[in-house]
């Protein structure tokens, strides 16, 4: 095996939200950041993960508020609780941090500062949507209205689900304070902008490298350039829970420009404040790796926002940044009705990490894509390929070796040709895991796992060992049974820690680098095999899925006692109170039908729609739905909802909606279209 270049690598993941608990949907970016991680280790790479919690930001306040506690004591406890499941779940991070830290605040201020003197910050006063009763102003998000184009109600301050149009909140028709439920007024604001249009040149030049992005991620900032790059406006009034810019009395950091910096922090916090150990990674002229693992709705942050931000603060700009989509859960979105939305330590009180880890690993690709948890494959794949191709290799072999050979491995191979496949494999493994095509490399695992199988039962050693003078035969069968699961076990080290560390223990060896794959185990001693890993039982997911109902049920009897004790904040009902009565009269003007959603795709253009075609069972619709935040297209083919069925058809600029889907949900990807019971048919109506 050729010698490896030793490489420095910064890592980092996206910042989880310090106002909630982690769940599957985030463990989807961990566990790839975390593989791809623990391969360059393997190979012999210098490679360091820092991330933090993202601390900042009015949500926070207001949960702090909410629960009479302080944003301190919130962001703290929470922390405490991230990192207990990450530690849980194998994740081998060299630091995880908080943006509200003093390490961080230094960074923040540093970068303000070299942008407002490089002449990239300007003040620009602007009408903002002001809370008299709160005495706040109100981010776009704590603002709801009617869209002032299609003139739906009941639509966020930034977009509107519904025609997919953005919009400043001062538009929006009809204002309401999420806060207090006040009409907001008109109020003058000084504000301060980053103007990354300063930057379009290099960023350009940045994001059109042929390793710095994935090439969906290129023609996706192609659109945002061709829309013209806007100021970005960097600061937010007080109250609001954050850092106070220097030089800005009452004006504090927005979330997201201290969030990013956070990377920089935490590694600053890593090396106690080390400025020449820091300036390696984060100095313009670092010849270092810095590699960022993101969702695609951070996208546009990490892709422009922040390497503008870097460039102009004088630092170096990110090797990498790589996206992913998000996880589904049976072919549909996470839901807490159905048991899907499954919280990591949930799924940790019934299930070892090497399971999820293995099938993430397996489904997992460089592309920008959704990935589906489907929990009866799940079941299947783990049992057929960790339990019966991989730790079986062992558990057939060691029991000869043990019993028969002084538990020592034969002084030479049978078939050296066939170890030797085996070390073949790893140029094209390595290069599928150094890509992040973790699923390619797990398929080529398997074929490895398959053909050492196929010897052992091709050899038969159960039968050998009973036949006079084949004793020799057999520990050399078993040795190289055991090395070819050594060399599995390599491969998938980065994948299944826990397989590994007990692999190492069970073959009485060190921890495996990737060059142990060149040499076997020859006239070694090991030790006895203990089962390393049970069969997946349905029960175990039924478990799993049960305990998300029940969190589902005490979070209800939760909200249900904080409106009952007067502390309401986040409620439906407080957030949005039932409408004026109408009569049954007009009611029954409204005609409901089952329908069948043949077609779903993408709208060029529009941030928020998906364009459906609805089978009526005798009669096709085309509607357009503001659910694009919250649905894959391709997950919708063939499911069934409710829509309005005699709704005047409505042009739009993308062509005409004929008819209304029913979803339910605040907005964002918090929305969940109706679907009938089993049995209905389309064309039913609605009664």
């Amino acid at each position: 095996m050729n010698a490896i270049k030793k490489r420095d690598i910064l890592i980092t993941s996206a910042l989880p939200y310090a106002n909630g608990d982690i769940h599957l949907g985030h463990l989807v970016e961990y566990i790839q950041t975390d593989i791809w991680t623990r391969f360059q280790r393997l190979r012999g790479h210098d490679a360091t993960w820092v991330w933090a919690d993202d601390a900042h930001g009015t949500p926070i306040m207001l949960s702090a508020k909410k629960n009479g506690t302080t944003p301190e004591a919130l962001i703290d406890s929470v922390k405490i609780a991230h990192e207990k499941d990450f530690t849980d779940f194998q994740l081998s991070f060299d630091n995880f941090h908080t943006t509200h830290s003093e390490e961080n605040r230094q960074c923040v201020e540093t970068i303000y500062q070299r942008l407002r003197d490089g002449g990239h910050i300007v003040v620009r006063t602007i009408e903002q949507l002001y809370d008299p009763q709160t005495e706040m102003f109100l981010p776009d998000r704590f603002v709801t209205g009617t869209c002032p184009k299609c003139k739906t109600a009941e639509q966020y301050g930034d977009a509107c689900e519904s025609c997919g149009t953005t919009y400043d909140a001062t538009e929006l028709l009809n204002p309401t304070s999420v806060v207090s439920g006040a009409t907001p007024i008109m109020k003058d604001s000084e504000q301060y902008f980053f103007k990354i249009e300063n930057f379009d040149a290099m960023l350009r030049e940045w994001t059109s490298g042929e390793h710095q992005l994935q090439p969906e991620m290129r023609n996706k900032i192609q659109e945002w350039f061709e829309g013209g790059l806007q100021d970005w406006d960097i600061s937010r009034n007080k109250p609001y829970w954050g850092f106070e810019i220097p030089d800005a009395p009452g004006k504090y950091f927005y979330v997201w420009m201290d969030a990013p910096i956070g990377y920089m922090a935490s590694h600053l916090h890593l090396l106690k404040g080390d400025e020449e150990a820091f300036n390696k990674y984060w100095g313009k002229d670092s010849t270092a790796e810095l590699v960022h693992f993101i969702g695609i709705d951070i996208a546009r942050f990490h892709t422009l926002c922040w390497p503008a931000m870097l460039h102009g603060a004088g630092y170096r700009t990110p090797t990498a940044v790589h996206c992913h989509g998000f996880l589904m859960v049976d072919g549909a979105k996470m839901s807490k009705s159905r048991g899907t939305f499954i919280k990591a330590r949930t799924y940790l009180d019934h299930l070892q990490p090497d399971y999820l880890r293995y099938y993430y690993a397996a489904k997992l690709n460089n592309k920008v894509e959704n990935i589906d948890l489907n929990l009866e494959d799940f079941v299947a794949r783990v049992n057929a390929d960790l339990v019966g191709k991989i730790v079986n290799i062992a558990s057939r072999c060691a029991g000869f070796i043990v019993k028969n050979f002084d538990a020592t491995l034969a002084a030479e191979l049978p078939d050296n040709a066939l170890y030797q496949e085996s070390v073949a494999a790893s140029e094209s493994i390595a290069e599928a895991f150094e890509n992040r095509e973790f699923s390619r490399a797990i398929r080529e695992i398997i074929i490895q796992a398959d053909k050492a199988n196929q010897f052992i039962a091709d050899q038969a050693p159960w039968n050998l060992i009973k036949q006079h003078g084949e004793e020799i035969k057999v520990q050399q069968i078993c040795t190289l049974g055991i090395n070819l699961f050594k060399n599995l076990v390599i491969y998938l080290k980065p994948v299944v820690p826990d397989i590994a560390t007990q692999t190492e223990a069970f073959l009485n060896c060190e921890e495996f680098t990737w060059s142990d794959l060149d040499t076997p185990l020859l006239n070694h001693k090991i030790n006895k095999f203990k089962p390393m890993i049970t069969r997946l039982e349905s029960k175990s997911i039924d478990a799993i899925v049960e305990a998300s109902k029940q969190d589902l049920a005490t979070t209800n009897v939760a909200e249900a006692t904080s409106v009952a004790a007067g502390q309401a904040g986040n409620e439906q009902l407080a957030n949005d109170p039932i409408s004026d009565e109408i009569s049954f009269e007009e009611f029954a003007k409204v005609d409901l039908r089952i329908a069948t959603i043949v077609a779903a795709d993408h709208v060029e253009g529009a941030d928020k729609l998906l364009q459906l075609t609805l089978d009526l069972g005798g009669e096709q619709r085309n509607v357009f739905a503001g659910i694009k935040s919250a649905y894959d297209p391709s997950t919708l083919i063939g499911r069934q909802t409710v829509m309005v069925a005699n709704l005047k058809p409505r042009k739009m600029r993308f062509g005409n909606s004929e008819g209304m889907v029913l979803a339910a949900g605040p907005g964002g990807s918090d929305l969940f279209i109706l679907s009938p019971d089993d049995g209905a048919q389309a064309g039913m109506r609605v009664k």
